[in-house]
């Protein structure tokens, strides 16, 4: 008897991927984010570089003269001001790179940052929570792969906005010179860089995307306070916030850019962090895991509405809690708004000019309609959450029961609506109380509340708006935030971009914008209310007549 022994087979070499390559597929997957946000990201992108383009060649309308820009300078010196947009470098020959840099770097800073923010936990924490990381990973999908694509995309888009801003700031404004244009635009995209990796690290912390969201914003509030403590007193506390690093380059004054290193360095740091904890946790798990809940429901939870209440209750109670801290802070500086423009004529004129109000009256009704328009954003976000149950497979389980699809959707519309209410009343309460304490004038506090009250029926028009777009067209639902982006750029930057009236009129928000002490547009206001109603009906209607959708 003989024995064959079978020759030993070559040893294969393994394919990238079967060797555990953590970034397979990250091409595929930049290539799929930006076919997702072929939309979403040009509109960031323009909006905000428009935004500072657009209002560039106003400066030298309004202020045309070195005594007018000087002028300007003067009111900066005030520490609520300086709180508000920053350290006013440049005051003593205020040009207008100096101007541009002190009065527009915080508030860009601020729309990079929440951009960042959004961007990195929609294609990072929301695609582990939907389910589509894992059903990707189950191929070849490197673990790193969806955190370094999406990285990818959202750093790449700070750095359009910084490179768009370098080459059209100069063109728009020929003062500014294109090295300081420069600078300004890799300041912004800076601080968009940095958030970008807060965003990647909270998303590594919670299993959910709004509370990875919401840490990421704490952040950028807690970026904003340090800011603006420092910046009134206490110096050292600048440097502990990405809003101060761009700042403290000293744009268009002294162009400094080393202190852009210490934000190169924290997003560094940030970055790898996220990715060390990446490789510490499942896939769909975060860091800190949720708590076990009771194994019963409990009463409140026995209804479609007090389910939508416990699913918003956080988002509202934040809202509500930002909202009259905001009113406090602004019903503060009653007092010394006066002081703002007393030196300053033109300033005086344009805050006067066709409304017959005071100057005190004319400030707080730009704040008040701030907040409604903080209150129609968290009325669309909520009226959102309708179609993230629908989505995320949620809402099925509800409406498989005894629940109807219209009384499961009147209960999210119902959180809209009344959270957007409950917004405007404890944010006109936090002003007006403020504002008469400040000024020791208890009539203050009626005129700031109904001021603030006048703007609800424009704010609920906005909530009805996303829900039709829920109902008839829900793919396009994101198409709500142009209403209230246009109420912000005609409402907030009308004074710099000089639009004609038939473009203010048509912001929703625009009938109650000279309150306090001007005239209610009573009858755009009816106009509103009625297209209002007729659009929730249409909207409910349609939302009961379609199939739900998971996608």
């Amino acid at each position: 008897m003989s024995v064959t022994t079978a020759a030993p087979r070559p040893r294969q070499h393994a394919a990238p991927h079967a060797r555990g390559n953590t970034l397979t597929g990250t091409g595929t997957l930049i290539r799929f984010i930006l076919r997702r946000d072929r939309v979403r990201l040009p509109i960031w992108i323009g909006a905000i570089v428009l935004s500072v383009v657009g209002s560039l060649p106003t400066f030298p309308e309004t202020y045309p003269t070195a005594a007018d820009r000087q002028a300007r300078a003067d009111l900066l010196d005030n520490p609520a001001t300086i709180a508000l947009t920053g350290p006013a470098y440049g005051k003593d020959d205020y040009t207008y790179g100096a101007m541009t840099a002190n009065e527009l770097l915080s508030f860009l800073a601020i729309a990079v940052a929440l951009m960042s923010i959004l961007l990195m936990i929609r294609h990072t924490r929301t695609e582990e929570e939907t389910g589509r990381t894992e059903l990707l990973r189950a191929g070849v999908l490197g673990r790193h792969a969806g955190t370094t694509a999406a990285i990818i995309v959202v750093g790449g888009a700070n750095i359009v906005i910084g490179l768009l801003l370098a080459v059209l700031m100069p063109a728009a404004l020929d003062e500014l010179s294109a090295s300081g244009s420069l600078l300004f635009g890799a300041a912004t995209a800076a601080v968009g860089l940095v958030f970008t990796g807060v965003a990647a690290l909270t998303a590594q912390i919670t299993e959910h995307a709004r509370a990875a969201s919401g840490m990421a914003a704490a952040v950028l509030g807690l970026a904003f306070v340090l800011r603006a403590i420092g910046d009134v007193g206490a110096e050292a506390l600048s440097w502990l916030s990405p809003i101060g690093w761009a700042q403290r380059t000293k744009v268009y004054v002294d162009d400094r850019w080393w202190p852009l290193l210490i934000a190169a360095a924290v997003t560094v740091g940030l970055i790898a962090v996220a990715f060390a904890l990446t490789s510490r946790r499942d896939v769909g798990a975060g860091l800190v895991q949720p708590k076990p809940g009771p194994a019963r429901a409990g009463a409140r939870l026995s209804s479609p509405l007090g389910l939508a209440i416990r699913l918003q209750r956080g988002n509202l109670i934040g809202w509500t809690v930002g909202l009259f801290v905001f009113g406090l802070g602004y019903g503060g500086l009653a007092s010394s708004i006066e002081e703002f423009v007393n030196d300053n004529s033109s300033i005086a004129d344009m805050l006067e000019q066709g409304t017959g109000q005071t100057i005190i009256q004319a400030f707080m009704a730009l704040i008040i309609q701030l907040m409604a328009l903080l209150a129609a954003a968290y009325a669309v976000i909520a009226v959102t959450r309708l179609r993230t149950e629908e989505t995320a497979g949620r809402a099925e389980p509800v409406l498989a029961t005894a629940v109807g699809k219209v009384r499961f959707a009147v209960s999210h519309v119902a959180i809209a609506l009344g959270g957007s209410l409950l917004l405007v009343v404890v944010g006109g309460l936090g002003l007006g109380i403020s504002a008469a304490l400040t000024l020791e004038d208890a009539s203050v506090l009626g005129q700031f509340f109904g001021a603030a009250m006048a703007h609800t029926v424009a704010i609920w028009f906005v909530a009805a708006v996303a829900v039709a777009l829920v109902g008839l067209a829900p793919r396009a639902l994101p198409a709500a935030w142009v209403v209230v982006t246009y109420g912000v750029v005609v409402g907030m930057l009308g004074g710099f971009f000089q639009f004609p009236d038939w473009v203010t009129n048509l912001s929703p928000f625009d009938a109650a914008a000279t309150l306090p002490g001007g005239e209610l547009g009573t009858t755009a206001l009816v106009i509103m209310g009625v297209l209002a109603v007729a659009l929730v009906v249409f909207g409910l209607l349609g939302f009961r007549r379609r199939d739900l959708t998971t996608t």
